[in-house]
């Protein structure tokens, strides 16, 4: 059984033994705790990070492919385009969440489908076809602030 726990404005995916475990340890003296799933922003809405890539993984409904050309783009920050689109689930709706894959099954990062699958089919190539929240290239152009 897993637990969420929220220290210091962020959430926490962690194990029960190791919660439990934790109890022992001041507040302030505990750094971090488990897998760092998001964080609360200062207006107080929650940000997913992408330690939730696992977790969403695991349950997605709707993915998207990305074909190899595109993999280095969408790792640097950038939006799925229509022309490294390599596969999208059936009947999917325009702006839902999506996890995005690479053609070899690997999760790489999740957004938001700027187009439903009936859409991407008739767009121009250099049209978007999902928004980057998280990639896992993230993990190295901010790793100074995670």
């Amino acid at each position: 059984p897993h637990l969420l726990r929220v220290h210091r404005q962020k959430v926490y995916y962690i194990r029960e033994e190791i919660c439990k475990r934790a109890g022992n340890v001041a507040r302030d003296h505990l750094v971090a705790l488990g897998t760092n799933i998001g964080k609360f922003t200062h207006a107080g809405k929650f940000r997913l990070t992408i330690g939730a890539l696992d977790l969403l993984a695991k349950y997605a409904k709707n993915k998207i492919w990305v074909k190899p050309t595109s993999e280095m783009s969408y790792m640097y920050g950038n939006n799925v385009l229509k022309s490294g689109l390599g596969r999208i689930t059936e009947a999917t709706p325009a702006y839902t969440g999506v996890v995005i894959y690479t053609m070899a099954d690997v999760p790489i990062g999740f957004g938001v489908t700027a187009r439903s699958t009936q859409e991407c089919r008739k767009l121009e190539p250099s049209a978007v076809v999902a928004f980057n929240q998280a990639d896992v290239g993230l993990y190295l152009r901010s790793e100074d602030t995670m």
